[in-house]
């Protein structure tokens, strides 16, 4: 087993050589007041490579995601983007992170009163104010029809079905070209036809756009679907981590009782 220092050294080389993983989170602890939600979580991603984060409600897998795009702080440990510790960084810094951050949010978030054209366009208005409103509206249009929803520019949220919500939220997520992608329960609602629909619209992007993603879901169907490795979180710890078939061979009795109740 390695040291510490060992392990510390080898990170420093890695964010060298830039082979450091996209995401890193060490040790990570994090609670709101009395309440333990993370007690020393550690996970890595590398680019191109797509990990679920599957749990309870009120495991934490909300809150990881949220420490990971820089919105909490954690009480202990860390959390690299591309080797750079989240902590060290100022607010512009921080902004600069972030833009190469794509977030799903959990019921897409979109602008009510925004058209499904405006909610996508919104990043990049705020964020490539050098580019002209003709190269933000090919940009757009592209994303849109990327995602399957090139006819519906001028439609409102209130207008859509739920997976189609989930297909421009989507869309809005990749308009700064991240190479990080965070879904919060991309499935959560949706029909199983739907939900199908939108496992394949995450492999077809990440098979395109080669990002480093975290799925934060209950889906355990959808995990194994699009998800390279899964990690299962119970009362603040990850209990395993590794392929789908390698949880169906583990003897932890969470694990069973999990994959049991979600199959």
């Amino acid at each position: 087993m390695e040291t510490i220092d060992q392990v510390a050294v080898k990170r420093e080389e890695s964010e060298k050589d830039g082979t450091a993983p996209a995401i890193a989170v060490e040790d990570l602890h994090k609670s709101f007041g009395s309440q333990k939600v993370l007690n020393g979580i550690s996970l890595a991603v590398k680019r191109g490579e797509t990990l679920a984060v599957l749990g309870r409600s009120g495991t934490g897998k909300s809150v990881l995601l949220r420490l990971i795009i820089g919105l909490e702080k954690p009480d202990s440990g860390s959390v690299r983007i591309h080797g750079r510790d989240l902590a060290g960084l100022d607010l512009d810094q921080l902004g600069e992170i972030r833009m190469k951050m794509g977030f799903l949010f959990q019921h897409a978030a979109l602008y009510d009163s925004l058209t499904v054209e405006q909610n996508v366009a919104f990043p990049l208005q705020h964020h490539k104010k050098e580019a002209s409103k003709s190269e933000q509206s090919e940009r757009v249009r592209q994303l849109l029809a990327e995602v399957g929803m090139a006819g519906h520019l001028e439609k409102m949220p209130s207008d859509l079905s739920g997976g189609m919500q989930k297909r421009v939220g989507l869309a809005r997520a990749l308009a700064l070209d991240p190479d990080i992608l965070l879904l919060d329960e991309p499935t959560a609602g949706l029909d199983p036809i739907s939900a199908a629909e939108i496992d394949d619209l995450v492999l077809k992007l990440q098979a395109e756009h080669h990002m480093a993603s975290i799925v934060v879901t209950h889906d355990l169907h959808s995990a194994k679907t699009i998800a390279n490795r899964l990690a299962l979180l119970n009362e603040g710890n990850v209990v395993i981590e590794g392929s789908f078939e390698e949880l169906q061979r583990s003897d932890i009795a969470f694990v069973r009782e999990f994959l049991g109740h979600s199959s």
